[in-house]
């Protein structure tokens, strides 16, 4: 089977690196097309073995991009269509019917009840996806909680499927030397604790309720991994509130790192996102370090990998209010972490009851930061991954979905071929 996978942009992003982990699973031929930003994710889809084209799309208005998009998939002569993202999805399948592929199959990942992709969902946003989800074979939600939403749109069930994200649990799995090396990294004490978070820096994530908490704390650090329009913002706010040097902005990082445990010549695990990156620094919000990563900067500004991040930290928050999965919290758990979250559907669609090691808090920043007081009293400490990680293991997920795609080619109608008639040339 030969499937091309068609995605808005592979910049560093849950949907984008979600793609990356199920194509190593994958025991199908596949290529990818990205729309816009061929990112960090495009490079490691490369270094997977994975072709990828940057269409070079100029926005959400470039109809000059659908022809390119056409002409692609038929010299591909693909098999099945997979479509990511909000503009992927409305391109990809217009562009398939179009190419004559009539197996598509489109993944929601990013489905909220007033966002989509972290922008306000607005009435047309919603009306052209639906027009162009007809044309579609079938459409995986990532969880039960957005199956839900999208029959409340009107999507028929008998083409909406669940099939769950998934993560590789033992690349999160705890190492003290790689906690103690990206602390020194960051500049954070080795006795510090320390309040993780991963995710977009958008209005949505709700980290500023995570600022104003860990701020009420002086004894207590935070460490965000992500970048975003609110980076700026947060890091005004940290200021205000007198922490600047206990709030550590990091910017994007790998949550797919190559030899996450290797060790560097000398020794040390290797935990860096592939490297150095370019970007802002990754050392405090203000104070006497500010601008550096632990010391003065030199060159390109190194960044840890997200499970190196969720190795320094003590526990890990997830303030968001509406989310279509929560990834990052089952990744913390898989560090074992403890975790505290206001809503994440991975966990809260489970029959199971409660999972060891997550606690729900709802509410506001005075609501997390008497979860966060009562972390502190229990002490830095690891837990043993929950049964839930196994759960979501991303093995699964892609058997999951190699179900979808084996159900949805025997399903396709059959498109002739069209031959063209031999014209004898003119002399």
């Amino acid at each position: 089977m030969r499937v091309l996978h068609i995605i808005t942009g592979l910049g560093v992003g849950g949907a984008e690196q979600q793609l990356r982990l199920l194509l190593r699973q994958l025991p199908v031929e596949c290529d990818v097309v990205t729309l816009t930003n061929p990112g960090p994710v495009a490079d490691g889809l490369r270094a997977d073995g994975i072709s990828v084209t940057h269409l070079g799309m100029r926005g959400n208005r470039d109809l000059a991009a659908l022809p390119r998009l056409v002409r692609l998939i038929r010299r591909g002569r693909y098999d099945l269509v997979h479509t990511h993202l909000y503009r992927a999805c409305v391109y990809g399948r217009i562009a398939a019917r179009l190419a004559g592929v009539r197996a598509t199959v489109a993944t929601e990942h990013s489905l909220g009840a007033r966002y989509i992709e972290g922008r306000p969902l607005t009435r047309s946003a919603r009306a052209l996806y639906l027009r162009t989800e007809r044309l579609g074979s079938a459409t995986v939600a990532v969880s039960a909680t957005v199956a839900d939403r999208l029959r409340g749109w009107g999507v028929p069930a008998s083409r909406l499927h669940v099939v769950p994200n998934g993560i590789d649990g033992a690349r999160f799995r705890h190492d003290p030397r790689v906690r103690a090396a990206t602390r020194e990294l960051l500049g954070i004490p080795a006795d510090a604790f320390v309040v993780g978070g991963v995710g977009r820096l958008v209005p949505g994530k709700r980290f500023d309720l995570l600022v104003r908490a860990v701020a009420a704390l002086p004894e207590v650090r935070l460490l965000l991994a992500g970048d975003g329009p609110e980076r700026e913002a947060l890091r005004t706010l940290a200021g205000q509130l007198g922490a600047g040097d206990r709030i550590h902005l990091i910017g994007e990082c790998d949550a797919l790192p190559d030899g996450l445990s290797d060790a560097l010549p000398d020794g040390r695990p290797d935990v860096l996102s592939g490297g150095s990156h370019t970007g802002p620094p990754a050392g405090p919000t203000a104070g006497p370090h500010a601008g550096t990563t632990a010391g003065p900067p030199s060159g390109p500004t190194a960044r840890p990998t997200v499970p190196a991040v969720l190795d320094a930290a003590d526990v890990f928050v997830s303030a968001s209010d509406e989310e279509s999965f929560g990834l990052a919290v089952v990744e913390a758990l898989a560090a074992g972490l403890p975790v505290l979250y206001a809503v994440c559907p991975a966990l809260d669609d489970l029959s199971a009851g409660p999972v060891p090691g997550a606690v729900r808090v709802p509410g506001g920043a005075a609501e997390i930061e008497a979860a966060l007081r009562h972390q502190l009293s229990l002490g830095a400490r690891r837990l043993a991954p929950p049964a839930v990680v196994g759960h979501y293991d991303i093995a699964r997920s892609a058997a999951g979905l190699l179900g979808v795609y084996a159900r949805t080619v025997a399903a396709a109608p059959a498109v002739p071929r069209v031959r063209r008639p031999f014209v004898t040339p003119v002399p």
